[in-house]
């Protein structure tokens, strides 16, 4: 059966996932995608908390990207007529962000896009020829072919029983953690510049209002080096901003104002090592996946792998 007959699956809506459906898409394949966050992101989701000065935004995730070739360098040139996306000096003279959020591009392509948020797939089954995706009770729908675009630990525990080869090469990838503190102050942090890099536990640490169509709160993400996270991974939410926010403080050569809000998140699949090829495609299984793990971890690395996977996939069709 052609790929254009058939319904395809992607479970994962960050970058990468997105990357292929509008690929496919623009194939003529019917695509739906399913996406355990409530909406847009992945690795570059915006968490919005409350304060008394207002709501404060942080990039939590991915703080920036870069640009090297060609495909990815036409579409944020597309983002950025758009508005979607803007130069940000501060990180470097090539960095570039999403406005007025990192999820900005994100969103853009989920944009008119069959997304399933807050649906988390629990398991694969067969169904013929094709898939039935476990999401909770119910057998779940059914699909010809299954992309996942999720980091590689979880595509691993979804292949297993599977797809032998996908399945190893999936568990053969491993991510570093990153702890990451979002902090908003009631007035500017003016002995910091606006970002910092290895500073004793934190590998990165940037004034969010920095970059451009924030907003005026004084709003800091604070991320911990891999090693530290790693060694600190299971320890409360409450010790590691204390931990963090005190290097904040050193960096800074004197005591901080206490934040009028704080928060921190662990992200377990932060940093990805990169794998042996762009994109993986079994057309004997039906399964797929694409995603930074198998490109190394950079934004644009994301976007290639779903590019390339739906390449793959069309290609298929083209050649029989």
């Amino acid at each position: 059966m052609p790929l254009t007959d058939q319904r395809v699956a992607i479970i994962g809506a960050g970058l990468a996932g997105l990357a292929c459906g509008a690929r496919l898409g623009e194939g003529g394949v019917a695509v739906s995608l399913f996406d355990k966050a409530r909406g847009p992101g992945g690795r570059m989701s915006v968490r919005r908390i409350a304060t008394p000065l207002g709501e404060a935004a942080f990039d939590h995730g991915a703080q920036y990207f870069t640009v090297r070739g060609a495909s990815f360098r036409d579409q944020v040139a597309r983002w950025a007529a758009d508005g979607v996306v803007a130069p940000w000096p501060a990180a470097g003279p090539e960095a570039w962000v999403g406005v007025p959020g990192m999820n900005a591009p994100v969103r853009a392509l989920a944009a008119g896009r069959d997304v399933a948020w807050g649906s988390q797939v629990e398991a694969l089954a067969r169904d013929g020829a094709g898939w039935r995706l476990r999401a909770g009770e119910g057998p779940g729908e059914r699909f010809d072919a299954v992309v996942l675009a999720v980091p590689a630990e979880q595509a691993a525990v979804l292949l297993r029983g599977h797809d032998p080869a996908l399945a190893a090469a999936a568990s053969a990838s491993t991510s570093q953690p990153c702890w990451t503190v979002m902090a908003a102050f009631d007035r500017r942090l003016d002995l910091l510049p606006d970002v910092l890099r290895d500073a004793g536990p934190l590998g990165w640490a940037a004034r969010n209002g920095s970059k451009p169509g924030r907003g005026p709160i004084e709003a800091w993400v604070l991320q911990a080096g891999p090693d530290w996270s790693r060694d600190h991974l299971e320890d409360p939410a409450e010790a590691v901003c204390a931990a963090l926010l005190a290097a904040l403080a050193e960096a800074a050569g004197g005591p901080l104002p206490a934040p009028v809000a704080v928060s921190a998140h662990r992200w377990r699949y932060a940093r990805s090592a990169a794998g042996t090829d762009t994109a993986l495609w079994s057309a004997a299984t039906g399964l797929g996946c694409c995603g930074d793990w198998l490109t190394g971890p950079r934004v644009e690395g994301a976007w290639d792998s779903g590019v390339a996977l739906a390449e793959r996939m069309l290609a298929g069709v083209a050649g029989g």
